[in-house]
């Protein structure tokens, strides 16, 4: 047999043995279970209270879409065309730097037609046809505010609950409070739409902070590894990775009971989640037995690995398997010229995958329990940065106000919530802060957002820091 040296024990080790030291005897049978295959348990016992939802589906628009281009009508926006924006509607309310220096702020009116729909009489542009025909399924808030007005803290503070990096994302929360309902899928599932280079994103915004890394969130891809380092090496079996793993974990459960670190049991179950995804990666990922009918739901650029639709279609399959937070991420949105050609292109690309993803969890009934949620980190201004011409403009940051909308899981459909004023710059009615927007989504998954918080150097966190009121008006 084997002798294995551990390290002589010192004051500090004794001491931390002694504060940790019931969890310390928990620890190896916590790893057995772990490897053995159990699924992750989250750190409450039971929701707060009965939720509405059991999944997220949150479709993240980077880049700011323009709401005055696509939910958010103003006529007097057209009819005042070209002229300055009044100080007093801007009240003095800071600009960025890529159009605070502009010798004027024109107003620019979208030049694109905007109409009612469905019996909630919802005013969508022409840009989103099949958006449109679903009105009736969606909440609209036109009245979300952030305090960030560029992309990098703004991104963050919607994801983590803080503009500065470092805290843990949305989906580490819900997977630490929580759990998985999946022993062979992550908890937290990632996707970015592929041949977006147009605003940067970075895998900060699905990690864990300072929660136990078996909580940060897994990038999926397209291509030959969906899971990057998921396979096994050339000339490794399964048999001989099954091997392997059992002897580490237990290396790990002795060194679990000196250090009484929880990021070895953490490691361990990180290596067991791998192993198993060896299996149930290749099985989500594969479309070859989705009938016609979906692909005609989502359009055919769902056939096409690594597209928003395609990638939505991939979420309503991971929603199935109980996957607990499913991000997307689709860059593109920064417009700040050439509006026009590029909203067209935006629109397009998500439009008909938007529609197909709502209409297929509503059909296969998963919409009542599968909460959806679309929007970006901020807006654009009501003013043109830079030329304003009779068919091109550009748009800067926005945070005062933007629109988003919410499906399912527990949201009314049919309605819409707040309103800005004539001008499209301030909220006029009902406002909706970033973390109202965080404590409401945690409420549809039977989560008290005061109460799921994690103690980190000294101080108790939680994703909506101090803030956030849910939004009962929405909540049915």
């Amino acid at each position: 047999m084997t002798n294995i040296i551990l390290p002589a024990a010192n004051r500090r080790l004794f001491l931390r043995q002694s504060a940790l030291g019931l969890g310390g005897l928990a620890l190896g049978t916590l790893l057995a279970n772990e490897s053995r295959g159990a699924a992750l348990q989250g750190v409450l016992d039971k929701p707060h209270f009965v939720p509405k939802a059991k999944r997220i589906i949150y479709l993240f628009m980077a880049g700011g879409p323009s709401q005055l281009d696509l939910f958010d009508h103003k006529p007097l926006l057209n009819e005042k065309n070209g002229t300055d924006l009044p100080d007093s509607v801007r009240k003095g309310q800071r600009l960025t730097g890529m159009s605070g220096n502009q010798a004027s702020l024109p107003l620019a009116g979208s030049i694109f037609k905007f109409a009612k729909h469905g019996n909630s009489g919802a005013t969508i542009s022409d840009l989103l046809p099949n958006v449109a025909k679903m009105a009736d399924d969606l909440c609209f808030v036109k009245s979300c505010y952030t305090e960030a007005i560029n992309h990098d803290p703004a991104i963050t503070f919607f994801q983590t609950g803080h503009q500065i990096a470092g805290r843990p994302s949305f989906g580490s929360w819900l997977s630490y409070g929580l759990g998985s309902a999946n022993e062979n899928l992550p908890a937290f599932v990632v996707l970015v739409s592929k041949d977006k280079t147009e605003q940067g994103l970075y895998a900060r915004l699905w990690g864990n902070g300072f929660l136990p890394s078996v909580h940060q969130g897994v990038q999926f891809r397209s291509g030959k590894d969906p899971v990057l380092y998921l396979q096994n090496p050339d000339g490794v079996s399964t048999e001989s990775r099954r091997k392997v793993l059992d002897r580490l974990a237990e290396l790990h459960a002795i060194a679990g009971e000196v250090e009484g670190d929880p990021e070895i049991a953490a490691r361990t179950a990180q290596y067991e989640m791998a192993y198993r995804m060896q299996t149930s990666v290749p099985d989500v990922m594969d479309f070859g037995k989705e009938p016609k009918d979906v692909f005609d739901l989502y359009g055919e650029d769902a056939k096409k690995p690594g597209t928003f639709a395609a990638n939505c279609l991939l979420a309503r399959r991971l929603a199935e398997r109980n996957v607990r937070f499913i991000q997307l991420y689709h860059p593109g949105w920064d417009h700040h010229g050439g509006l026009p050609g590029g909203i067209r292109r935006q629109a397009k690309d998500i439009d008909r995958a938007c529609y197909g993803l709502v209409q297929d969890l509503k059909r296969t009934g998963m919409l009542k329990d599968t909460l959806v949620v679309w929007g970006g980190e901020f807006g654009r201004t009501n003013y043109s940065q830079g030329k304003l011409t009779a068919t091109d403009y550009g748009r800067d940051h926005h945070p005062r106000c933007f629109t988003m909308w919410f499906a399912g899981g527990g949201i009314k459909p049919g309605m819409s919530l707040g309103a800005t004023d004539d001008y499209g710059y301030n909220v006029a009615e009902r406002p909706v802060h970033v973390h109202d927007v965080q404590a409401t989504i945690l409420q549809q998954l039977g989560i008290d957002h005061t109460k799921l918080t994690y103690k980190f150097q000294g101080r108790y966190y939680r994703l909506t820091d101090v803030h956030g009121e849910v939004v009962k008006e929405i909540v049915g």
